[in-house]
């Protein structure tokens, strides 16, 4: 036995309310707070780079492209405020694709890992091939510089804890002179300071560097950290 047909007046009445079903709105962004952030340290030097009028005065639109570089680069600090850390993020992106143009660091038919003291960075390279990409640092202090010249890694010890500063941990430590070594820093690596003489590096690189790295690889250091005296 067939069904019985829906009649047309139900028909009509089921289709009125399917058109009169509000379509949902669709979604907005929440909007990007105004870049506020004041005139950093490092102004000129990341307008410069950003290809923004250089006068080492903050405008919004300075803050907006110091604020877009910092989020790309996924900084911790994303109010575009031109601090040490953006600087030195800014310093290690200008280098990425030929970090030894000015040929400080000997290139070698073996790997050697390069600690630029000038601009504080660092990375390995096999002959003119990059093996490891300019990462920023942290070198020694006054009175307590990180050594310059030919080195070479003599110990590793990946949970190494300090026993000359309190025990400070000093993660993935790879020691290449005397107590100076490749090493992750837990705290703040831009805090305007110097190290004891190690070269410190974020946790993150120093981990990836220590996979990379082995007993007897050579390290070369040369420059002068900035806002030492010697």
């Amino acid at each position: 036995m067939r069904p019985a047909p829906i009649s047309a007046v139900v028909a009509a009445a089921a289709a009125a309310a399917l058109v009169s079903v509000p379509l949902a709105a669709p979604a907005t962004a929440a909007p990007v707070a105004a870049c506020t952030a004041s005139t950093g340290p490092y102004q000129r030097q990341l307008e410069k780079y950003l290809g923004r009028p250089v006068d080492g005065v903050q405008s919004e639109a300075d803050c907006e492209a110091v604020r877009a570089f910092q989020v790309k680069q996924k900084l911790p600090r994303t109010d575009g405020y031109a601090d040490l850390a953006t600087y030195r993020y800014m310093l290690a992106v200008q280098a990425a694709d030929d970090p030894n143009a000015a040929g400080h660091c000997p290139a070698r038919t073996y790997r050697v890992t390069c600690v630029d003291m000038d601009r504080q960075l660092l990375w390995v390279q096999t002959g003119k091939r990059i093996d490891f990409r300019p990462v920023p640092i942290r070198t020694g202090r006054d009175a307590q510089e990180t050594r310059p010249g030919w080195h070479s890694i003599y110990w590793r010890d990946k949970d190494h804890v300090s026993s000359l500063y309190d025990d400070a941990p000093m993660p993935y430590s790879q020691f290449f002179d005397g107590g100076q070594a490749l090493h992750g820093h837990p705290g703040d690596l831009f805090d305007g300071g110097g190290s004891a003489g190690c070269v410190n590096l974020t946790v993150g690189d120093a981990a990836s560097l220590w996979d990379l790295l082995g007993l007897d690889d050579a390290v070369y250091v040369w420059g002068v950290k900035p806002g030492t005296g010697s």
